[in-house]
């Protein structure tokens, strides 16, 4: 018991409200430094992201529990938009309230959106992309080592008992079998609920509110055949639509973009858009700065702060209405359970993508060796995942010369 108030106590710091204005203004500077650090070397996707996080947040600054990372991670599974910038967006306003919310979100996705500004510029110019093969071939590996850390020690706390473990691989084997990833997710968090509580008397809320709605969303802009000029302020409204409704990865945002921007309102070309996919993959940070690309390809620069604007805009608003609520629903015992159901399953998931990723980085001795070697320092060594990457980059740019 006393081991437990103790790692409790570890993570208890003043909240944002009782710091003076000198103490406000260096957490919120401190904060930004840290996501703006991410946002500029989270190569690799959500997992990655998470890991990252994970590492810099929890472990190295202790400014969360694993637990409470788990209850955010959960949280942002149930919502739409881009998971990882939510989860940055989160962490901002547990750390410093709704001005951590936004220093948090803006830092973490201003790298990627500023690089990706600059390549549709150079896109724009040279109607190409530069080649940026040799920086992945380096870092691939060095991000399958990081996501395995990741996955032992945030594995370790959301296996809690039979139900969860059972949920985790479930998910797993459901995710090879091509099953809606959010229908995953909700199976998982019913089936711990219920199977937890089936006795007891139903009492508190039920969490109903956080089921995913992008049936309804999804219907709002796609039912007239009017074809719109892309100018900025439709931009703006396309992607404000996305960012409303998507649930899922990159891929799933391809299949949405192809749809009303190639067949429906002509838009793009389908080159241009598997381009701008392209684009948000290989550059850091949040793969949804893809719409910073389409937005000047459709408008220039006010194209591209209106697409960004309007597909992370929901992120931010459905985190500050969400976030509060978190201490709460582990007031439950079904919400609880619920959670603790979804927190295993976005687990799975994440050992389910690792895999994924795993087969497209490690394709020969050499990023064997790299991961490898990677991993070693991450789990004897402690080494800190930012500089990995940035000497995952640099074995592959000698690779590539020699």
């Amino acid at each position: 018991m006393s081991q437990q108030h103790e790692e409790k106590q570890e993570f208890e710091q003043p909240h944002y409200r009782e710091l003076n204005p000198t103490q406000q203004k260096e957490r919120l500077k401190e904060l930004g430094i840290v996501f703006l650090k991410l946002g500029a070397i989270a190569f690799g996707g959500p997992a990655t992201h998470v890991a990252m996080m994970d590492d810099e947040i929890v472990k190295r600054r202790q400014w969360l529990s694993r637990e409470k990372l788990l209850d955010l991670l959960g949280i942002t599974n149930l919502i739409p938009g881009p998971n990882s910038t939510e989860l940055a967006i989160h962490i901002g306003y547990e750390r410093a309230g709704w001005r951590g919310l936004i220093v948090a979100g803006s830092c973490f996705i201003l790298p990627a959106m500023s690089i990706v500004w600059l390549l549709a510029a150079i896109y724009t110019k040279y109607q190409k992309l530069p080649q940026l093969e040799w920086l992945l071939y380096g870092i691939k590996p060095v991000i399958i080592a990081i996501v395995i850390q990741a996955l032992w020690k945030l594995g370790k706390k959301a296996a809690k008992d039979i139900p969860t473990i059972i949920a985790g691989i479930a998910v797993v084997i459901g995710y090879f079998f091509g099953i809606n990833e959010i229908l995953l997710l909700l199976i998982a968090g019913l089936g711990v609920m219920l199977f937890r509580n089936i006795w007891q008397k139903r009492n508190g809320i039920t969490g109903a509110f956080l089921l995913p709605i992008t049936g309804i969303f999804a219907q709002l802009g796609s039912s007239a055949n009017v074809k719109l000029s892309p100018n900025w302020f439709n931009v703006f409204l396309f992607f404000l639509k996305i960012g409303s409704v998507l649930y899922g990865s990159g891929y799933v945002l391809l299949a949405f973009l192809q749809r009303d921007l190639v067949e429906r309102n002509q838009w793009l070309t389908s080159q241009q858009l598997l381009d701008a996919i392209a684009i948000g993959q290989l550059t850091p940070g949040p793969v949804f700065t893809t719409a910073t690309f389409i937005g000047y390809l459709l408008a220039g620069n006010a194209g591209a702060i209106a697409a960004t604007i309007g597909i992370f805009l929901p992120a931010f608003v459905l985190v500050a209405l969400i976030n509060p609520w978190v201490s709460k629903l582990r007031q439950s015992t079904w919400v609880s359970a619920a959670l603790d159901g979804v927190n295993a399953a976005s687990l799975g998931l994440m050992a389910a993508v690792t895999y994924t990723l795993g087969r497209s980085a490690l394709v020969d001795v050499v990023t064997v060796v790299l991961a490898m070697v990677s991993a070693i320092a991450i789990f004897k060594f402690n080494i800190n995942s930012a500089y990995l990457v940035i000497v995952g980059g640099i074995v592959g740019l000698i690779l590539q010369l020699l």
